[in-house]
């Protein structure tokens, strides 16, 4: 997959320069063997042309390799995919959820999560992990409240 990636990118009469969406498929109810899939939308924007380009992942072991060195692009589109369907990216420089908080158990897009199930945000502060103190302090200074002004 890494390498079909790659040429699609590299190679000049393809030139597939921008990745548009990198997204998964869960083919349980279809009875689907592999059960997911992960679908890579890709643009050329010299040509104009699109190509969608889809891999199967077996259930047992969901792993793909990162595309993140290809396209900076897929950083975000690959922790979504971990995210909502528990599919990891190999390679990745940061594979963790990117939608639910850290207490969220399960995924929520797969076919077998119950749909009425919910998980309560216990910690706000959790969701903030990934801004320094003094950024957070700096956002919290810029904010204004027009009400009680």
């Amino acid at each position: 997959l890494h390498e079909l990636l790659e040429h699609c990118k590299r190679d000049p009469e393809l030139d597939f320069c921008f990745c548009m969406d990198v997204t998964a498929v869960d083919y349980l109810s279809l009875g689907g063997n592999p059960r997911f899939a992960v679908v890579y939308h890709l643009y050329s924007l010299e040509t104009g042309k699109r190509i969608r380009i889809k891999t199967g992942v077996p259930e047992d072991d969901p792993v793909v390799d990162t595309a993140v060195d290809i396209w900076k692009s897929t950083d975000w589109f690959e922790r979504e995919v971990y995210d909502m369907f528990g599919i990891r990216f190999e390679g990745h420089p940061n594979m963790k959820r990117i939608l639910c908080h850290r207490d969220f158990q399960g995924h929520a897009l797969r076919k077998d999560y119950p749909a009425d199930l919910r998980w309560k945000l216990l910690r706000p502060d959790d969701l903030l992990d990934e801004i320094s103190p003094a950024e957070m302090q700096r956002i919290r200074g810029r904010v204004s409240h027009p009400i009680s002004e």
